[in-house]
C-alpha cells in the first residue's frame, strides 16, 4: 500500500495495534511504548534508559517485529569502531579499486544497544546519520533509507564501564524514555509468563507479528502535520521551555530545537488520541521525555539530589496553564 491508499483512521488503528503487539512481549511499560510510537510519527530518535534487566532491548525488538520494516541491531562495546556502524571502503583485489561496504546503519530501525558502553569516537559515528539521515565516507554522502529511526538503549551513567553521551549527541534524540522497575503485580505477570513458556528470543511464538509499515507511518505523519495548535497552547509550550533556562538548578536549559521537538511530539500524541488539536495536557505529558536529557544540571544541584525530572515538575507546576 501507498500513503495515498491508507486512510487516517486506518493509520491510527495500525499504530494502536502496534502498541498492543509490543504489549504481548513487554509488561508494564506503556509510557515507553507510547513514546516509541510518537517518535515513529515524528521521524525522531529515541534514547531508552534503565537498569539492566527491565526489557529495554526486548521492547525495541518487539517494536521491530510489529513493523514491516528492515531493522538491525548493533551491540555497542568498548572495541567497536565507527566503520563498524557506518560502513567503510574495502579494497577489491579483482577490480583493483575501493568499494563501499554499507554498515548496519543502512536500515529503517537501528537498535543501538548499550550505546554508552562504547567510547565517544564511536558514539559520534551516528551524529550525521541521526541529523542529516546520510553517511559520508570518503567525501561522498550516501542517503539512508526512509523511514530511518535510531533507538538507543543505555544503562544509568553512574554504572561501571559507561561513557556519558555529550550534549550534542543527546540533542539528536527527540525523546529520552526511562524504564523503571516494574510494580509487584507487573513483575508477577512477567514471571508468570516465563513460567508458562514465554521465550524472549522467540517473539513469533509469543504472537508478536507485523501490523504496520511504511505506508501507515507516512499517512500518520501527514495527518500529524495537520493537527492545529492554538496560539495560547503554543505560548504555553514556549514558556515551559524558557522557564527551564531560568531554573536555579540548571546551567543549560532547553533550546529552541527542544521547543520544536516538544511541538512535534505533542501533535503526534494529540493525533494518536483521536484529536486534531493540541491541548496543554499533551504538552505536559511529553515535556519530561522531550526535555529531560537536554537539561544540564549545576553540580551543586546534583549533589543535593535534584534530577532533571524534578526540575521539570517544578517548571510545569509554576508556568500558568492556558484556559
Amino acid at each position: 500500500m501507498t500513503p495515498e491508499t491508507v486512510s487516517t483512521d486506518a493509520a491510527r488503528d495500525a499504530l494502536h495495534a502496534l502498541r498492543q503487539e509490543v504489549g504481548k512481549a513487554v509488561v508494564g511499560q506503556d509510557a515507553a511504548v507510547t513514546g516509541l510510537v510518537v517518535a515513529l510519527l515524528c521521524r525522531g530518535h529515541v534514547l531508552i534508559e534503565g537498569v539492566p534487566g527491565v526489557a529495554k532491548t526486548l521492547l525495541v525488538r518487539a517494536l521491530a517485529r510489529g513493523l514491516t520494516l528492515d531493522s538491525k541491531r548493533v551491540q555497542f562495546t568498548p572495541d567497536l569502531m565507527p566503520g563498524d556502524v557506518t560502513g567503510s571502503l574495502v579494497y577489491d583485489t579483482r577490480g583493483a579499486e575501493f568499494s563501499f561496504r554499507a554498515g548496519p546503519v543502512f536500515t529503517n530501525l537501528l537498535l543501538a544497544d548499550e550505546i554508552n558502553r562504547t567510547p565517544p569516537k564511536t558514539q559520534a559515528s551516528l551524529l550525521e546519520a541521526m541529523e542529516e539521515r546520510q553517511v559520508s565516507v570518503d567525501g561522498v554522502g550516501r542517503p539512508l533509507p526512509d523511514p530511518f529511526l535510531v533507538v538507543a538503549t543505555q544503562n544509568p551513567v553512574e554504572y561501571e564501564g559507561t561513557y556519558p553521551l555529550p550534549e550534542a549527541q543527546l540533542d539528536r534524540f527527540q525523546l529520552k524514555l526511562t524504564m523503571p522497575l516494574p510494580e509487584r503485580d507487573e513483575e508477577l505477570d512477567i514471571v508468570g509468563r516465563h513460567a508458562a513458556g514465554f521465550d524472549p528470543a522467540d517473539l513469533a511464538a509469543a504472537g508478536v507479528g507485523p501490523v504496520a509499515g511504511a505506508a501507515e507511518l507516512a499517512a500518520g505523519r501527514d495527518a500529524v502535520r495537520r493537527v492545529t495548535v492554538a496560539e495560547e497552547v503554543l505560548g504555553y509550550l514556549v514558556d515551559v521551555c524558557r522557564a527551564t533556562r531560568g531554573s536555579a538548578a540548571v546551567s543549560l536549559g532547553a533550546s529552541p530545537r527542544a521547543a520544536t521537538a516538544l511541538l512535534a511530539a505533542s501533535r503526534a500524541a494529540a493525533w494518536l488520541a483521536g484529536r486534531d488539536y493540541v491541548t496543554p495536557d499533551d504538552v505536559k505529558a511529553l515535556a519530561r521525555p522531550v526535555l529531560r536529557h537536554r537539561l544540564r544540571l549545576r553540580p551543586e544541584a546534583e549533589l543535593d539530589g535534584v534530577g532533571a525530572d524534578g526540575v521539570l515538575d517544578g517548571v510545569l507546576g509554576a508556568v500558568p496553564v492556558p484556559r
